[in-house]
């Protein structure tokens, strides 16, 4: 023991003695770029035209394989969305082993095997790495192409499409696509149900004949394997990989960028956010002179947490979860971009601040130390890189398909760190176009483009496929005689009757659950008694109770992961204020007032705005059917701003109520859809329920 405290005393006087010698008030002085040594990977061709390279590495036991076709973009017209079904069906079976089987094979090797319309890629452990090439390059020669799994994939497709139809992300990528670079031009297309429809199983056939092919295709190999042994297995498993007619293509020509700024606004009344996105395309490769520079310009305005705009719209002004920048080059070309995601209420506020990053860095030279910074970023990701093999071979297909000089890799580090202040400027004016971008907004209209149009910047109108249209009709007059209380009183009537609806004492629901990011299925039970008691317990599978949360009338909590979190006085009092079953019955001319008739998912809704407190919370009712469609109200969470929407849709009967069995909530960047399996009217439910 005692000589164990003399050994730690040793080290302790040794690194007390060291530091000692370092004048900690002097910043370190950088050394020279590293020594960039990367091997050359074993290059070979086959006669059909397919290059393969092979990195050795024989750290694991593990083999990985690359496969990727350099077509020419392709643009599908009539049937966009035909490489997306051919991507689906590839590497589902061959003909000569059906799909069960050979998704069997793999999974029980431990193996994994994926395909892309222009791609494939599969590893394994070393010992059955011949096995599953053999697989790979079955799948990718010996396709098996059947009208059932052709329709299978083709409605899965058109599921997708619908369930992204409300999604202000997915129209806010189409719209920005089509418009920078065009509807005709192959990053332009966009998939419609109408062109998944007008696709047949011989147009994927035809369009795999003409595509998939090796006269273009390069096949990485990484890992445990012997160069001259793999040979000879891909030369026996792709030598019979016939190359097809060689199609020369020319691209169409993108749309060019704009003559000035202007929003291009894309109205969805149900959107609880705002997608914001600066876009303007540029012409840069990567064995252009302005490359690195650009890198780094990048990084410096929008790359990351340290970025100009993240620290201005999240950390300085709290608009969103984050904004960033991205530059992407391309051979044909490419595009500069900057995004956010913001509340429907800051989204001009957004937009300005936005705008003013993009022009400081093109007007102001960046700080010395964070020019420092960016480059010891990119600095310690290269490093880290190249220690892996597959990387090794990715920067070897890289020089070949980008057309890059040998020493490309060689130099990077040293090209990164003789980047200027000088350099970002020139770059920044060149690639970052402040003045001749294009600002995609996909957002609730009738509350953002008031203060939109007053920022100044032209506004052009789209729906959400990219088509020109006339400015929106956010709202419509009331008609005459229609007011707050006509509404409610409709709503009551449509609902079963107000009286029906006063003998509402509790309810008692069973629901299954989805929220985003959660992987597993959720149940829960949902428990209300007049005027304010609420209980809900959520659940999943096997894991028992996850969450729940309590309010009796007059105190409350909240329990996940097993620890407990009672209400905050706020919170008690915004809960004291609320009725929780038919909130109706409490207002009155005094606290609710009729705005307009306004859309919401198509439909014309009255908007009923209900004053609780110093919040105001939008209802809207159905002007048809009278019946509740959709609630908003903000509140604070850790000091931000959450705007909540609740979404109430297939109503039925339940004891003569017309009642909501689907309730989905959307708060901040979280989904939740509550599908209610039972709901029971003043049965099974005791004061117990909420203590």
């Amino acid at each position: 023991m005692k000589l164990k405290f003399i050994a730690i005393a040793s080290v302790f006087l040794l690194t007390l003695s060291a530091s000692a010698q370092i004048d900690r008030t002097q910043q370190p002085k950088p050394g020279p770029a590293p020594t960039i040594s990367l091997e050359k990977p074993y290059e070979f061709e086959l006669k059909n035209g397919l290059k393969v390279l092979v990195v050795e590495n024989h750290k694991l036991p593990k083999v990985s394989y690359s496969l990727r076709i350099e077509n020419t973009p392709i643009l599908e017209g009539e049937i966009a969305g035909v490489s997306q079904i051919l991507s689906a069906m590839l590497g589902n079976g061959t003909t000569t082993i059906s799909k069960d089987d050979f998704n069997e094979e793999v999974d029980f090797l431990g193996a994994s095997i994926n395909f892309g319309a222009t791609s494939a890629s599969a590893s394994s452990l070393t010992k059955y790495s011949n096995r599953i090439l053999e697989l790979m390059a079955d799948a990718a020669i010996n396709p098996l192409f059947t009208e059932e799994e052709f329709q299978k994939e083709k409605d899965k497709a058109i599921e997708g499409l619908k369930s992204n139809k409300k999604s202000i992300d997915a129209v806010a990528s189409r719209v920005s696509n089509a418009l920078s670079y065009g509807k005709n031009h192959p990053y332009g297309e966009f998939v419609t149900e109408e062109t998944l429809n007008a696709i047949t199983l011989d147009n994927v056939r035809s369009y795999y004949q003409k595509y998939f092919n090796p006269n273009k295709a390069y096949l990485v190999v990484v890992g445990d394997v012997e160069a001259s042994k793999v040979k000879r297995e891909i030369k026996k498993r792709f030598n019979n990989w016939q190359e097809s007619v060689d199609v020369t293509r020319t691209m169409t020509a993108s749309s060019p960028n704009l003559p000035y700024t202007q929003i291009n606004f894309v109205d969805m009344p149900n959107a609880v956010q705002s997608s914001i996105k600066f876009t303007n395309n540029v012409n840069l490769k990567m064995n252009e002179e302005d490359y690195h520079a650009v890198l780094l310009a990048n990084y410096i305005l929008g790359g990351g947490g340290e970025g100009y705009l993240f620290l201005n719209l999240r950390e300085d002004k709290a608009y969103t979860y984050g904004s960033y920048s991205s530059v992407s080059t391309n051979k044909y070309i490419g595009n500069f971009s900057a995004t956010a995601s913001v509340r429907n209420m800051v989204t001009d506020s957004s937009v300005v601040a936005m705008l003013s990053e993009i022009k400081r860095i093109r007007t102001e030279k960046v700080d010395t130390q964070r020019l420092k910074d960016a480059k010891a970023k990119y600095t310690g990701s290269f490093v880290l890189a190249i220690e892996r093999p597959e990387t090794v071979a990715r920067y070897a297909l890289n020089t070949k398909i980008n057309s890059l000089p040998e020493d490309f890799y060689k130099t990077y580090l040293s090209k990164i760190n003789a980047v200027t202040q000088d350099d970002i400027l020139r770059v920044a004016n060149k690639y970052f176009l402040a003045d001749n971008g294009r600002i995609v907004i996909v957002g609730k209209g009738s509350e953002v483009i008031p203060n939109l149009e007053k920022s100044g910047i032209p506004v052009k109108y789209y729906d959400t496929y990219a088509n020109s249209v006339e400015k929106p009709v956010f709202s419509k007059p009331v008609p005459k005689g229609v007011t707050a209380n006509t509404v409610l009183e409709k709503f009551f009537a449509a609902s079963g009757g107000k009286s029906k609806i006063e003998n509402v004492k509790t309810l008692n629901m069973d629901a299954n659950v989805k929220i985003d990011a959660v992987p597993f299925p959720l149940t829960a039970s949902l428990k209300s008694m007049t005027p304010n008691k609420e209980s809900m317990e959520m659940s999943a599978a096997g894991m028992g109770v996850l969450m729940t949360q309590k309010w009796n009338g007059t105190t409350g909590y909240g329990t996940q992961q097993g620890m407990r979190t009672d209400l905050t006085a706020e919170q008690i009092a915004e809960k004291k204020s609320s009725r929780t079953i038919f909130p109706e019955l409490e207002y009155t001319t005094a606290n609710t007032v009729l705005e307009s008739i306004v859309d919401v998912d198509g439909n014309d809704n009255y908007l009923l705005k209900v004053t609780k407190g110093e919040e105001t919370e939008s209802r809207y009712y159905d002007v048809k059917t009278g019946l509740l469609s959709k609630v908003e109200s903000t509140s604070k969470i850790q000091g931000q701003s959450i705007t909540k929407t609740i979404l109430f849709s297939n109503y039925q009967d339940v004891d003569g109520l017309k009642l909501a069995f689907v309730n989905t909530i959307k708060a901040g960047p979280q989904n939740l859809v509550i599908n209610m399996t039972s709901i029971k009217i003043n049965e099974g439910v005791t004061e117990a329920d909420f203590n």
